[in-house]
């Protein structure tokens, strides 16, 4: 029987192998991302490359259907969204789709996550909120996908906080999940050779709102539950209401994201750097706080949301006046 590591190393070597051949395919395909005013790389580089992600994932969902039968609903259902999420974004990726379609399948993929968590947990309030996170996390990993190693290496954090709290065998999504990413993350970071594209970077938002509502399932608090994933929701969360309120077309691609602005500053490397440093910090916290009452679960998590909200508007007042 192969053990957690020996799995985690094979979804790793799988998905290295997977990219490395992304990389050659969109080459010759010429599925090419070029320098531009909303872009933060300066030099053209193919795209495409999450997929590689996305296969070695399903490999590792496949095993598990068959290693524990008792859990073949969640990890089917999950699988199934999952493919359908990656899949719309991989057709995206060679020719450019509406955002209303694109949006359709978002939203099919999370209706039907959210009944099956309904199903799993019993409840109505679960269902609702692990849907609205799945569309939520599709477009936020889409949003804040714009820079060297940054979607990435959030969603390997978030994967492997989720996998630590998680029962096992629910828990093998989450190392799977990090050790996919490990296995794209040389080919991105610190040098991009190859981006994830709308396939994988939607696909990485819908594998952590998997894990996400697995862990409503699973019992854990809910007041904390989004902290493994608070750096890219306050960043791409106000971002966006900033846009709403200042009447801009907020649908439309920009560089108003504070990593962006960052990153122009400092470069790609010290702010996805920065990032992981903080997005660690809030795990710490979300480690604690699984383990308090839901009443100081909840007091926890507000003020660690007053503290990101504060940071994040200090960011974009001190960029904006310099």
């Amino acid at each position: 029987m192969i053990d957690l590591w020996g799995g985690c190393a094979i979804v790793c070597a799988l998905s290295a192998l997977g990219t490395w051949a992304a990389r050659g395919y969109a080459l010759r395909r010429q599925l090419v991302d070029q320098p531009g005013e909303r872009r933060s790389h300066q030099v053209a580089t193919p795209r495409g490359g999450g997929m590689a992600i996305v296969g070695a994932l399903l490999v590792a969902v496949a095993w598990a259907l068959w290693q524990w039968p008792v859990q073949r609903l969640p990890m089917a259902g999950a699988a199934a969204g999952f493919a359908l999420v990656a899949g719309i974004g991989w057709w995206d990726d060679h020719r450019p789709l509406s955002a209303r379609w694109r949006l359709l399948v978002h939203l099919l993929a999370a209706a039907g996550w959210s009944l099956l968590v309904w199903h799993l947990g019993g409840q109505v309030w679960m269902g609702v909120l692990a849907g609205l996170f799945a569309v939520g996390l599709v477009n936020v990993w889409n949003f804040m996908d714009g820079i060297n190693g940054l979607a990435v290496t959030q969603a390997m954090l978030a994967a492997v906080a989720y996998a630590w709290v998680l029962p096992v065998p629910l828990s093998w999504l989450g190392w799977a999940l990090a050790a996919a990413c490990l296995g794209f993350l040389p080919f991105n970071f610190p040098r991009a050779r190859i981006f994830l594209g709308d396939g994988g970077s939607g696909g990485l938002g819908f594998a952590l709102a998997v894990l996400f509502g697995l862990g409503l399932v699973a019992g854990l608090g809910p007041w904390s539950l989004w902290l493994p994933l608070g750096t890219f929701l306050v960043d791409a969360g106000f971002t966006l209401a900033a846009r709403m309120l200042s009447g801009q077309r907020w649908w439309e691609p920009h560089a108003q994201h504070v990593y962006q602005r960052l990153a122009r500053r400092f470069g790609h490397a010290p702010v996805t750097l920065g990032y992981a440093v903080f997005s660690g910090i809030a795990i710490a916290l979300f480690f604690r706080l699984q383990a308090l009452q839901p009443r100081w679960e909840a007091v926890g998590s507000i003020v660690w949301l007053v503290v990101a909200s504060t940071i994040w508007l200090l960011l974009r007042k001190g960029l904006r006046d310099h």
